[in-house]
């Protein structure tokens, strides 16, 4: 246990502000599963409140005061498990399918979503790995021949699945630890162009991923269906307009906005708080990337930079993709919004791994 230095202040008010702030605009979405008439409110309601943002803070608190150095040692074993939990989702007594794919485990007592701790585990394998090589990494063998192998048992349990949003904050994510533990431009050159071939091939032979696409370069393409959810956040987001109608007081999530309180609740606040809030909400994420990205350039140990840089890009860019995608600029991927989106599996990751960019800022530098 860390017995000095005490946590970054900005990073935590960052953390307690979005977490807060995405509370506020929950308990005005779930207005909409009230109109819906759904059955199950209570349990969505307390899976997300009480078992992700309660629990989430106590791992916070927990995960900031647990010396980050000890992950190093434990990394390949974390990860491997996380590898054999997500692959738990193709046994056929536990794991089961919901949405067109195959993602969750049933436990009986609780349900998961194992591949949002498979996030976390990539990182942390990433960052061990790497920060145990520096000195080879620009060998091809051991640094891209290294990342090769971190990200082909993830590329393969989720392609499966298929979950293609969460695989690619985990790339991202890697890639970010990887670049910033010195890799050459050449090897991250011939991983963007091996990315978009593979994007081509999956287009190819997976018609929904070529239907994203095509609703990415023309919004209007099959307003009724693939591109519905598109159409009806361009909606909300655009009659909110500056200052918003008010909280609580968005149309589309009562009727037309699928999924409310899941990856569509950014387009409930920009209904109800407008471009302001908006803003805000994007001036908030970008101060966390800074803030974190900050903790990292003064880590004591190349681990504990890697480890921050890698954190920052998944709790920032998985946030991102979710706006950018609500905004119709980027293809819709399903992934949540971090801190804010329904969801109590992945706000409990997420609130874990603030935790440990946490324990990390306890023994970075002060600037």
């Amino acid at each position: 246990m860390l017995r000095f230095g005490r946590v970054d202040k900005p990073l935590a008010i960052l953390i307690a502000t979005l977490v807060g702030s995405g509370c506020f605009i929950f308990v005005s979405a779930v207005f909409g599963l009230v109109a819906r008439g759904s059955v199950n409110m209570a349990s969505v309601v307390f899976n997300h409140l009480a078992l992700g943002v309660g629990v989430g803070v106590i791992g916070l608190m927990i995960m900031s005061r647990i010396n980050y150095t000890l992950w190093r040692s434990y990394a390949p074993h974390i990860f491997v498990f996380a590898l054999l939990l997500t692959a738990a989702v193709f046994i056929p007594q536990i794991g089961f399918e919901h949405g067109g794919g195959r993602r969750w485990i049933d436990l009986g007592f609780i349900t998961l979503q194992p591949s949002e701790g498979l996030k976390i585990a990539a990182i942390l394998m990433a960052a061990a790995y790497f920060s145990g090589i520096r000195a080879r990494i620009e060998s091809l063998p051991w640094g891209l021949g290294g990342l090769a192998l971190i990200l082909a048992g993830p590329v393969a349990l989720l392609l499966a699945q298929p979950d293609l949003g969460t695989l690619g904050v985990i790339v991202i994510s890697v890639l970010a630890v990887y670049f910033a533990a010195g890799a050459r431009w050449r090897d991250m050159l011939i991983m963007c162009v091996v990315g978009v071939l593979a994007l081509g091939i999956l287009a190819l032979f997976r018609p929904y991923v070529l239907d994203r696409v095509q609703v990415f370069l023309d919004p209007a393409y099959a307003p009724h269906d693939e591109g519905y959810q598109i159409k009806q956040s361009l909606i909300a987001i655009g009659s909110g307009g500056i200052m918003g109608r008010g909280f609580g007081q968005s149309v589309q999530k009562f009727t037309y906005l699928p999924e409310p309180m899941g990856d569509s609740i950014f387009a409930v606040l920009g209904e109800e708080f407008g471009l302001v809030g908006a803003v805000a909400l994007v001036g908030l994420f970008l101060a966390l990337a800074l803030r974190g990205f900050g903790i990292a350039a003064r880590a004591p140990d190349l681990f504990g930079g890697l480890l921050a840089i890698g954190i920052s890009t998944y709790l920032v860019g998985e946030a991102f993709i979710n706006i950018a995608a609500m905004l119709a600029i980027a293809p819709l991927t399903g992934i949540p919004l971090t801190f804010i989106s329904q969801g109590g599996n992945a706000m409990l990751v997420a609130l874990g791994s603030a935790g440990i960019l946490l324990s990390i800022s306890r023994k970075a530098g002060k600037r």
